[in-house]
């Protein structure tokens, strides 16, 4: 099992240097335990990593050294597909756990972070739309450069004689909804490879696509019938992930703060833990 406890609560370290030695409260952090950590925190340069690296053991060993000194019993836990997790990792959550208290968002603070935030609470738009595919394989540039080709005087057909869509769809794509007249029907976020799902949001209403659109399939001729745009949902249908969102922040913000206390009073080389929120607690 993953920590996430101190992945969460990582400070960018304000040294621009490897220093000789990591150590908090006297125990070394070795250099080749920091270098293969630096796996867990890419960055753009090396440095970055392995600065990333040194302050997220030292914030284990910190948390570790305070879970030894009150004395928690090490009892890792099983998840639901049987990752067990490892005795340090256990300490550091138990030690959170008891130790850092927060309080759960209530009624009044979601509904503030409702009225403030209405413009992400929609359902989502959905589109109806129909498509021909005229199927390449993505390597194979001749077979890609044909079927743009075909699928280009595809367009100017159906330009020309709309009514034909439906008969192009059935004598020509390669998708089972030709058989349909190309209907895909109602398309959700996600629903289609992002390519295509790309193109959905920016052709025309009512009419063929005046280019073929390109996905890893293929080429598609495709003709939006129409878009319903997404409506507000009611606070009592989101109130249970703004509540989550919440206890989230509140609870991140609360483990740095206690790991800025435990900072303070242990000694620290290496690596300087700031006084800072986290940048992942947004």
């Amino acid at each position: 099992m993953t920590n996430a406890t101190t992945s969460a609560c990582a400070v960018k370290p304000a040294v621009s240097h490897k220093p000789k030695t990591v150590s908090v409260n006297g125990v070394a952090i070795a250099r080749a335990a920091i270098a293969q950590e630096t796996q867990n925190h890419p960055a753009a340069k090396p440095i970055e990593a392995w600065q990333a690296a040194a302050h997220a053991l030292v914030v284990r060993e910190l948390l570790l050294q305070e879970a030894r000194r009150i004395g928690f019993p090490a009892a890792p836990a099983t998840d639901g597909e049987g990752r067990r997790e490892t005795e340090e990792e256990a300490l550091i959550r138990q030690l959170v756990e008891d130790e850092v208290v927060t309080p759960e968002a209530d009624e009044a603070s979601c509904r503030r972070y409702f009225e403030a935030n209405r413009i992400r609470f929609q359902s989502p738009a959905i589109i109806e739309a129909r498509h021909i595919l005229l199927p390449a394989a993505p390597g194979d540039a001749p077979a890609r450069m044909e079927a743009s080709r075909q699928a280009s005087l595809l367009i100017l057909q159906i330009q020309q004689d709309p009514a034909c869509f439906a008969a192009l769809a059935a004598a020509v794509s390669a998708c089972p909804s030709g058989q349909t007249g190309g209907h895909l029907g109602q398309i959700g976020p996600g629903q289609t490879v992002p390519e295509f799902e790309t193109a959905l949001g920016r052709l025309p209403i009512g009419s063929v696509g005046e280019n073929p659109v390109e996905t890893r399939y293929g080429f598609h001729i495709v003709w939006i019938e129409r878009r319903i745009a997404g409506q507000p949902l009611p606070f009592e249908a989101v109130r249970p992930r703004i509540a989550a969102w919440l206890d989230e922040k509140v609870r991140r913000m609360a483990i740095q703060q206690y790991i800025t206390i435990l900072a303070g009073r242990a000694e620290i080389t290496g690596v300087e833990i700031a006084a800072s929120p986290s940048p992942l607690v947004q």
